[in-house]
């Protein structure tokens, strides 16, 4: 306890050094800390761009590829569903609800979506979180749009704005569907996924600007121009917003219970009428970011390095201060202080400030946290778990500490060493 008292004021008396080795330490522990913390997120909400859906059918091709071009928009499609296969298949018992994704528009190189009205009810994305509205409401008529948030905030559009599709996907689109412009009634809450660079529209629409059924367009369309006079008509449901497509993209399942979902994705692999894929997101997902795991590596290598520069400073620190404090080791040992007591010295320094750097470095992380996790959540979709810390981050603590320890232990053996050798004289 002497040897802590001592230590500490021998810090105090030297506190403008000691307190900017130890907040390089704190900012070192941060750092690691958040970094550790955002890979792991980053990792769940990956796994979590889709929540809450149980199978992705699709025409048969990779997983990945199914993946990718359902949920993330990225590449095409090679083959849709048949609209007959969809009814088929939604059908089955078991079925909770299903959701239906034509892709293959665009507008200013976004991808347009057309679905239906569960899509807004069922789909989930980080922890089973619900799609929500900032502005407006989902679509009531066929050529109304909802933006994902991205695209409203990019392009600058507002409630009541007119939105042209062009057929194609991204910057290959080859024509303007000029004739059909979409009135924007809803912009969507920012979720951190390609939700928020998508433009929603009924999927009956894709047929219409297609001239899929010209006299049902015409109907729509009349009904539409009522609706522009008529505000209240908004709550209307007699509008056919699904309509009867030749195909779709793909769609999204979910099931009652857990049991169905082996048992129907069995039957959809093997379905006799239509060559279709069913694959479970979550397990695709995580295979997709086994691929990307050289990304974990390098954050992880990173963090590591900040760590060792920071213990690397506070050594610096100690071994440049012990020539100045010669007097004061020779003092002590005037006093009757052993070369031990010494080494003992210099060590619990070491200790402390290593251990008061990863304290405020701790609270400085929950701080990062608290005021970074929305700004992550929207921007990133990095859903952060602001709790307690977990045994894998106490561990990397206890890591820092016997770092800290094994650094200390170089000055403190010069310092046992230059107490040997100058006795109790005094070398200036």
């Amino acid at each position: 306890m002497l040897l802590i008292k001592l230590a500490t004021k021998s810090l105090l008396n030297r506190k403008a050094s000691a307190l900017l080795t130890l907040f390089t330490i704190a900012i070192s522990v941060m750092l690691l800390m958040s970094i550790e913390r955002v890979r792991v997120d980053a990792k769940s909400s990956f796994s979590n761009t889709i929540s809450g859906t149980d199978l992705i059918v699709g025409a048969r091709t990779g997983d990945i590829q199914l993946l990718l071009s359902s949920v993330f928009r990225i590449g095409h499609a090679n083959n849709g569903v048949s609209w007959k296969s969809y009814q088929y298949i939604s059908g089955q018992q078991g079925v909770k609800w299903a959701i239906p994704m034509s892709l293959g528009d665009s507008h200013r190189g976004l991808a347009v979506l057309g679905t239906n009205k569960d899509y807004f009810e069922h789909y989930r994305f980080a922890k089973k979180q619900s799609l929500s509205f900032s502005q407006g409401h989902e679509f009531n008529h066929l050529f109304e749009v909802v933006l994902g948030a991205e695209v409203a905030s990019s392009l600058g559009y507002q409630l009541g704005d007119e939105v042209v599709i062009a057929h194609g996907m991204g910057n290959t689109s080859f024509h303007n569907h000029d004739d059909n412009p979409f009135k924007v009634v809803g912009i969507l809450k920012p979720t951190g996924t390609p939700v928020d660079k998508t433009l929603h529209i009924p999927l009956a629409a894709i047929e219409a600007i297609h001239g899929g059924h010209a006299h049902q367009h015409e109907a729509v369309q009349a009904d539409a121009n009522d609706h522009d006079h008529d505000p209240d008509h908004d709550q209307h449901d007699d509008v056919d917003l699904v309509g009867t497509p030749k195909q779709i993209t793909a769609f999204l399942l979910g099931f009652d219970s857990p049991l169905y979902t082996l048992q129907v994705r069995r039957n959809i692999n093997q379905y006799k009428d239509e060559a279709l894929l069913a694959i479970m997101p979550g397990v695709t997902l995580r295979e997709l970011w086994e691929m990307l795991s050289i990304v974990e590596k390098i954050l992880l290598l990173f963090s590591i390095v900040v760590v060792l520069i920071s213990l690397l400073g506070m050594l610096t620190s100690l071994l440049s201060s012990l020539n100045q404090r010669r007097r004061e080791l020779a003092i002590l040992r005037s006093v009757g202080a052993r070369p031990w007591h010494i080494f003992t010295l210099i060590s619990v320094e070491s200790l402390l400030i290593t251990g008061l750097g990863c304290i405020v470095g701790i609270a400085l992380f929950y701080a990062l946290m608290l005021l970074g996790a929305d700004y992550l959540q929207s921007h990133a979709g990095i859903s952060l778990n602001i709790a307690l810390l977990s045994s894998y981050e106490l561990m990397l603590l206890a890591a820092i500490m016997v770092a800290g320890f094994i650094v200390g232990l170089i000055p403190a053996t010069r310092a046992y060493f230059y107490s040997l050798a100058d006795g109790m004289s005094i070398k200036i």
